[in-house]
């Protein structure tokens, strides 16, 4: 390289030098706005994580004070008095307060509850569906035969999360209106999804079993 090709060299690097220091004195401020922005946002996010742990937290002990009054009323009472932002805890919390009613003998009134729950729309579907089986269980006295098959049926639909649970439902349905003949195909069906646990599939068994009929070897 000549000494000409070599002092050109020196210059450019220069006048590029010159270049980025002139761009960093107009435009640096932006490189520190996107650190600080990414520094920030980690911090919030590391915040934000733990305020909702605590607030999970407490929640949680909310609940563990309440259950541990002494009687289903107190219980009822003392849930009913915990607030939550969360929709979802907050259906939990109505489905507990259900239960506690229905435990202190009034079943109508805990039907209601887990209907109103059910009929929530602003809540995810499984809320909605866990309340609307749990208003249908209980409601074997407060609802009619009717109302029951057509509230589980709506459960069995394929793809829906309570779909077996519904369906076992159905057949001790069938079984008090003396369908059994439909009781005893629905069952076989339960025992041989794949999707059954052991406990529907050992159930379902049983009964087949207690109708007469003969289980399917799976």
């Amino acid at each position: 390289m000549s000494d000409t090709d070599s002092f050109i060299e020196e210059v450019t690097e220069e006048v590029k030098r010159d270049r980025l220091f002139v761009l960093m004195r107009r435009y640096g401020w932006i490189g520190v706005l996107v650190v600080l922005g990414i520094v920030g946002g980690t911090a919030w996010r590391e915040y934000s994580a733990a305020q909702e742990t605590r607030a999970a937290q407490d929640f949680g002990d909310s609940i563990l004070d309440a259950l541990a009054q002494d009687d289903a009323a107190g219980r009822a009472s003392a849930l009913e008095g915990i607030q939550t932002e969360n929709p979802g805890a907050n259906a939990i919390l109505k489905m507990m307060v259900a239960a506690e009613t229905n435990e202190n003998g009034d079943t109508a009134n805990a039907v209601a509850q887990l209907q109103a729950v059910a009929n929530d729309s602003a809540l995810p579907t499984i809320y909605r569906q866990v309340a609307s089986y749990k208003a249908l269980v209980l409601g074997a006295d407060a609802l009619s035969a009717e109302d029951r098959r057509a509230g589980f049926q709506a459960l069995s639909v394929p793809g829906q999360p309570l779909r077996l649970l519904a369906e076992e439902q159905l057949a001790l349905l069938e079984i008090e209106a003396g369908e059994t003949d439909a009781a005893l195909t629905r069952l076989d069906m339960i025992a041989a999804d794949a999707e059954a646990t052991q406990g529907l599939r050992r159930r379902a068994t049983q009964l087949i079993v207690a109708l007469g009929g003969t289980p399917e070897q799976g």
